[in-house]
């Protein structure tokens, strides 16, 4: 019983003992493999797809903001849900995080909800905004209609995932990501091209093999967060008990979180306009990169989910030494990572094209695409831990300020001047140039707290 007991304070207290390099590994690993392994099969979808035709892949990458909103969805719930866990047991308030938990996966059934409402309403309506090829229109509606309505899968899922996290546990989120994108892999040709006797069902059988995948991912995540050994966090809803702190909780975290991934959404919706103006061939290329870029970005995304529940919990604890220190493990990690992206995309754009069998006019585009977009990668890694450590702390709307400031205040404004004055090869500079004006300013506010918050702390003890 007493080596029992060691061990649970053993495993509560590891974000505030273990050294930073080797917990940020620990804890980020798992994320990132999975996190890579959806990047895999959000790659396949595209490539598979782009076999059926132009069209088709031009359908899906039109559909792709909306994708986007449902991502904003869970991912900001999941940051809320997340964070405020990891605050709680950094406080040594283990049962309020157990009710943290409950909350989100309420919240998690009323967004599914609301995502069949949205994709019932808007699916052909949205795809029409870009063209009036009834082709495109066709496959757009029925790719968006199957993914909103049932998107009930990843949402769900997610509320699991963040539940885990925030209480430290990594490897079990992996093996659910895991499980989701192979299952997604392995359907995806069976259903798009017919085998084993299934009918060829092309782009609706992409958006059915997606959510498949996500629907059998959540069964699982299910059985381990309410049935599954050795959680920190036991749930259960007998004991469940409204409480509208918690809530509003999430919400101040999660709701910033989400804007500011919904964002995404509209500048990919306000830069496909841009792009429509030049040919889908542009429009296709700029989707074809929204998917390969996630090889790069999905590794920041799995690190930034390593180092939340370090950053909240040393918020909680008042440990102000650890939390800068993981800020800078982070992002020195970060910047490495980035350049290698870089890299990659200057030295092998022809490659990458490649395999989305694309036109000449396609391949001509994407190299430039790809080269001058990357340029800003390192800067937007640095970026993506600062805004992390301010989403850990409670302070999201800091993070969506910046993300609104480098969307919709630089990036569209100064894409559209840019392919006024040079076409369509300058508009891609409009990433780096928002990139760096979001950077300054998350700095700005990060120095902001850093006197008005941590100062605080000094007359009071710090965690070990």
């Amino acid at each position: 019983m007493k080596q029992t007991q060691e061990t649970q304070i053993k495993k509560e207290n590891k974000m505030g003992t273990v050294p930073i390099p080797r917990l940020l590994f620990a804890m980020s690993l798992p994320a990132i493999i999975s996190m890579l392994i959806q990047a895999m099969y959000n790659i396949v979808d595209s490539i598979f797809v782009a076999q059926v035709g132009e069209e088709a892949l031009t359908a899906v990458s039109l559909a792709f903001p909306v994708q986007m909103i449902i991502i904003a969805c869970f991912v900001g719930m999941g940051v809320g849900i997340n964070s405020a866990i990891s605050r709680r047991l950094g406080e040594k308030k283990k049962s309020e995080a157990v009710n943290v938990a409950e909350h989100g996966f309420i919240i998690a059934i009323i967004l599914s909800l609301i995502m069949v409402v949205i994709g019932f309403f808007i699916s052909e309506m949205f795809i029409s905004l870009f063209t009036d090829n009834e082709l495109i229109i066709s496959q757009g509606r029925n790719y968006l209609l199957i993914v909103t309505m049932l998107s009930f899968g990843s949402i769900i899922t997610q509320a699991a995932f963040s539940t885990l996290q925030g209480s430290g546990d990594m490897i079990k989120p992996m093996i659910g990501q895991i499980l989701g994108a192979v299952l997604n892999i392995i359907f995806n040709p069976i259903l798009v091209f017919g085998l084993f006797g299934f009918p060829a069902l092309g782009v609706v059988g992409s958006a059915i093999a997606t959510v498949s995948g996500q629907i059998i991912g959540m069964g699982y995540m299910l059985f381990v967060v309410f049935k599954g050994k050795n959680n920190l966090l036991k749930l259960d809803f007998k004991s469940f008990h409204y409480d509208k702190t918690i809530f509003r909780d999430i919400l101040k975290v999660g709701l910033p979180s989400a804007i500011m991934q919904g964002l995404a959404s509209i500048m990919i919706t306000g830069y496909n306009l841009i792009l429509a103006t030049f040919g889908m061939s542009a429009v296709a290329v700029f989707g074809i990169y929204f998917k390969v870029q996630s090889f790069v970005f999905m590794p920041i995304f799995g690190l930034a989910q390593g180092a939340m529940p370090i950053f909240g919990f040393n918020f909680g604890a008042r440990n102000e030494k650890r939390f800068k220190d993981t800020l800078k493990v982070v992002t020195t990690v970060a910047l490495i990572v980035m350049c290698i992206g870089v890299l990659i995309f200057w030295v092998f754009p022809t490659q990458i094209m490649s395999a989305f069998n694309p036109s000449e006019e396609m391949m001509a585009i994407g190299i430039h695409c790809l080269r001058v977009i990357s340029l800003a990668f390192p800067v937007a890694g640095a970026s993506i831990m600062i805004a992390t450590s301010f989403q850990a702390i409670g302070k999201a709307h800091v993070s969506m300020i910046a993300s609104f400031i480098r969307q919709m205040i630089f990036l569209l404004p100064v894409s559209f001047l840019l392919s006024r004055i040079g076409g369509l090869d300058l508009v891609w500079y409009g990433f780096l140039i928002s990139e760096i004006v979001c950077l300054a300013y998350e700095l700005h506010m990060y120095r902001r707290y850093k006197r008005t918050i941590f100062s605080k702390w000094e007359a009071v003890p710090t965690a070990p």
